[in-house]
């Protein structure tokens, strides 16, 4: 059985971390590098690390940045933003990225997941994918940091990227970000149930009882980052209390 992982989301603005609500990432929760070192210590599954204004700025990847933050990395290291071709891809890797982390790409130019994957291996590519909700019962995917609206639903996409060679999902449900109010179990339902690859919820997590939720709801691991920012909650009690709810977790 594969093992739950705990994977806390930094989001990288202006040079330092920031965080918000509904990807309005105003306040400033400290250095990058700080972050690294705090969750080596706690020993978490995976790191995400999203610079959030890359893509909008129209600028490459800090490869220097990350080059130095997987220096200090003891974890699996999954990097987005700003990442437009191969070329990106391949020098992320070659400063200690381990997974790759395409948004905004996967709509504007969605071969890029199959040449990474083709590259790289599908197990290098994770595709995140920003919701908003349209009304009661209809979701959209946003890209951009979910400032652009796509016109697309978030099931065909997640079909189409793992049809392209992705081998993941990071969904992520930009009006309960940061709210802590917990995941949108719904979506992750339904994202879960089309695709046969890794869903990893995002957005909305306040306490451990809704990583249970978003685990019986189909995702196959948890995404976090207010509630370790903002709480006294840790990724390790995370593990144990979804070790005494019945899923399995590495501890």
């Amino acid at each position: 059985m594969l093992k739950t992982r705990i994977m806390p989301t930094l989001l990288y603005k202006d040079t330092t971390l920031v965080k918000g609500a509904g990807f309005d990432s105003w306040r400033r929760v400290g250095s990058a590098m700080q972050a690294v070192k705090v969750y080596n210590m706690r020993e978490v599954d995976e790191l995400v690390f999203l610079d959030i204004a890359a893509t909008r700025e129209g600028r490459a990847p800090d490869f220097d940045l990350i080059d130095d933050l997987a220096d200090e990395c003891f974890m699996p290291l999954a990097v987005g933003g700003g990442i437009r071709n191969l070329d990106d891809v391949r020098k992320l890797l070659q400063v200690g990225a381990d997974k790759i982390v395409v948004n905004t790409a996967a709509v504007s130019r969605p071969q890029l997941i199959g040449e990474i994957a083709k590259q790289f291996g599908s197990q290098c590519v994770v595709v995140s994918i920003d919701v908003k909700k349209n009304g009661q019962e209809s979701y959209e995917v946003y890209v951009e940091s979910g400032t652009q609206p796509t016109g697309l639903g978030p099931i065909a996409l997640a079909q189409r990227v793992e049809s392209l060679g992705a081998g993941e999902i990071l969904i992520t449900s930009v009006d309960r970000d940061g709210t802590m109010q917990g995941y949108d179990v719904d979506l992750i339902s339904q994202v879960a149930e089309a695709v046969s690859i890794p869903v990893i919820a995002s957005g909305g997590a306040g306490n451990y009882a809704h990583m249970a939720e978003a685990l019986r709801a189909g995702a196959s691991a948890l995404a976090a980052a207010s509630m370790f920012h903002f709480t006294e909650q840790t990724p390790c009690e995370a593990k144990l209390y979804l070790r005494e709810q019945g899923f399995a977790t590495r501890i």
